[in-house]
């Protein structure tokens, strides 16, 4: 019988991208699967210890607004200076009141299950960031050494 793996990139440092990864690897995990995740360029952002995600309607078409601000409110006000905090904790708000677990709870749910973490090493030297910046567990990787991950 064939091994069960799932690979997952993450690309993404916003609220609303960071959970899908997460949400994945958590269950592939609990399913049975072995897990990584790799994250490259602004996905890196989830793998910071202080998480300090936003989310944005600006260019996400796609994102349910409150009272159906998206057929009202027009494009040109979310840009407004404090929109973004604003659509953060709304969107915090909403996935508590709907029982979403934390990100902070999500991934380390997933480190628990042993989702193996891996970083760009050269996304990380691109942007100059701080490998002390960066939870425990973090395994860092190019390109060509993500193969052997998968």
């Amino acid at each position: 019988m064939q091994e069960k793996k799932l690979a997952i990139i993450a690309t993404k440092g916003t609220l609303d991208w960071a959970y899908p990864p997460f949400i994945l690897a958590s269950t592939a995990a609990a399913l049975g699967y072995e897990v990584q995740i790799f994250f490259t360029f602004y996905g890196l952002q989830l793998c910071k210890k202080k998480l300090n995600l936003k989310v944005s309607s600006l260019g996400n078409p796609g994102m349910p607004m409150p009272m159906a601000m998206d057929k009202w409110f027009p494009v040109a006000l979310q840009a407004l200076p404090g929109m973004e905090g604003v659509m953060t904790a709304m969107m915090k708000k909403k996935m508590a009141s709907k029982g979403v677990a934390s990100l902070e709870d999500l991934r380390q749910l997933s480190q628990e299950a042993e989702v193996k973490m891996i970083a760009c090493q050269m996304t990380v030297d691109l942007f100059d960031m701080n490998l002390g910046d960066f939870i425990d567990g973090i395994e860092f990787a190019g390109e060509a050494d993500i193969a052997m991950y998968i």
